[in-house]
């Protein structure tokens, strides 16, 4: 099943990162140990496109964007919850990470880059804030918070 499989992928990646800052050095790892040419990072691809057709995936849309919580915090991915976007040339909602951010940039079309980040592992550390924003295309944003935390802003 699709679903248990994301779950599972998810889990080890959280496991890999449980114990590393939430930094640019995580990045560099993530982007080490689960390259975008890699099959572990094209079979969440592939797994974002099923769960968007079979709908386990995205069940919301609001504003041109795709969102749903895959994976609440203390299921497979521990300490993290697992959500996933898909956004087209698109700006969201401005939020802030209390305790960062841990993404991927899966492009469906063109070169889509998310915030200026092409395909692959992104972090945004603790406190950081934005507008997720996606250029150039249509990508799947595929985004791990520790604890699930994140606040919506409303600017």
């Amino acid at each position: 099943m699709s679903i248990q499989e994301f779950s599972e992928l998810m889990g080890e990646i959280a496991r890999s990162i449980s114990d590393h800052a939430v930094d640019q050095d995580l990045a560099n790892h993530l982007n080490a140990a689960f390259p975008k040419d890699g099959k572990t990072f094209q079979r969440i691809a592939a797994l974002c496109v099923e769960g968007e057709r079979d709908g386990w995936l995205m069940r919301h849309e609001a504003g041109g964007i795709k969102f749903g919580r895959a994976l609440k915090p203390d299921q497979e991915a521990g300490a993290f919850s697992v959500d996933v976007v898909r956004m087209k040339d698109v700006k969201g909602p401005h939020h802030v990470h209390p305790k960062g951010e841990i993404g991927a940039i899966f492009p469906i079309d063109g070169a889509a880059k998310f915030d200026g980040f092409s395909q692959g592992w992104y972090v945004y550390p603790p406190g950081s804030d934005h507008h997720p924003t996606v250029t150039e295309g249509d990508a799947y944003v595929l985004y791990l918070l520790p604890e699930g935390a994140i606040e919506f802003t409303g600017r």
